[in-house]
């Protein structure tokens, strides 16, 4: 079997001949390979957020951003107005509760969200981060939740740090948030 180029796309046929791809079909190959890698490798991408000014309190914790820089988490509205916070833990109770932190808004009116990857310092977007509980990092609330642009730099902070477990956007909950408060770190 083998591809044959017809004016449509491809069509998959019987060959006389073996097939030997062009190099361009094998360049173009190598390329869907590469791309499939890095989406099984689990990285968050970098994510274009402003930066806190100077006067920018976190909403939860009513601390100002800007002198942790590398810890900043931000949701940026559709309309503009970017929340800052001083950690991905506060970042995480104010989303899991709007009605509490911002009762006029939903999580639909959200145009992007970012977290500071601990080991690049790049914002990141939060729904690809890998976080990581239980070290012996701590951030300026205490145990935090410490973001990761990819699996790999999760796991190397876990042994670096004692790290007890690798978490997903999704898998935060508010118990959790309240557990990590309470120094516990669940399984």
């Amino acid at each position: 079997m083998c591809l044959k180029r017809q004016p449509r796309g491809w069509l998959l046929a019987t060959c006389s001949e073996p097939a030997v791809p062009s190099r361009r079909q094998a360049l173009q190959v190598l390329a869907l390979g590469a791309g499939l890698a890095w989406l099984r490798s689990g990285q968050a991408g970098t994510v274009k957020l402003p930066a806190p000014g100077p006067r920018d309190t976190c909403p939860v914790c009513g601390m100002f951003v800007a002198p942790y820089p590398y810890w900043v988490a931000t949701v940026l509205w559709r309309d503009g107005q970017a929340v800052h916070f001083d950690g991905a833990k506060d970042f995480f109770k104010y989303l899991l509760d709007l009605k509490k932190y911002a009762p006029r808004r939903s999580r639909a009116d959200i145009q992007a969200m970012g977290v500071t990857g601990y080991y690049g310092g790049e914002r990141i977007a939060a729904q690809g981060a890998n976080y990581v509980i239980g070290s012996d990092v701590l951030g300026p609330m205490g145990h935090e939740l410490v973001p990761h642009d990819s699996s790999d730099e999760a796991r190397e902070f876990m042994q670096d740090h004692r790290g007890r477990r690798v978490l997903r956007f999704e898998e935060i909950t508010p118990a959790l948030l309240k557990a990590l408060d309470e120094s516990r770190f669940p399984p």
